[in-house]
């Protein structure tokens, strides 16, 4: 997946430090503050700028416009069974669960959202999923 860096070049290594867990020991992965994140990193992922190099995976058959995102591998690691669902359709730039809370959801509520998409799939519900990407995009919620 082509992206814009946005983290320093040894986040993936630092990743544990930040990672925070909900009372059922289920991994958070998402923070405002990460500390890993550079300060032009902060800017590009608050306008979700950092996603537009990913026209060229659409482009090159490798990702959708809408699907599920895609995921690092350490996180992937932590998936409960149900959630490897999920991988069943090609990742996406955007999707039900970026429209729908984006970080602001713990990790297990949005592989629901994904699941949900997966078994909603419609041309009707991408359409409505892109048309909602450009407000939540205007608006910011969710982006860090």
């Amino acid at each position: 997946m082509i992206k814009f860096r946005s983290m320093y070049v040894d986040a993936d290594k630092r990743w544990r430090e930040v990672a925070h867990r909900d009372e059922s020991g289920r991994l958070i992965h998402k923070m405002h503050n990460d500390p890993r994140v550079t300060g032009i990193g902060r800017k590009l992922r608050r306008t979700s700028l950092d996603e537009l190099p990913q026209l060229f995976n659409v482009l090159r058959g490798e990702m959708s416009l809408v699907g599920p995102r895609p995921e690092m591998p350490y996180i992937a690691a932590e998936y409960e069974p149900w959630q490897w669902q999920r991988f069943r359709v090609p990742p996406g730039i955007t999707g039900w669960w970026q429209v729908n809370g984006r970080s602001d959801k713990p990790m297990h509520l949005h592989t629901e959202d994904d699941l949900y998409y997966i078994q909603n799939y419609s041309f009707w519900l991408d359409l409505r999923i892109l048309f909602k990407t450009v407000a939540v995009v205007f608006g910011g919620n969710g982006a860090y």
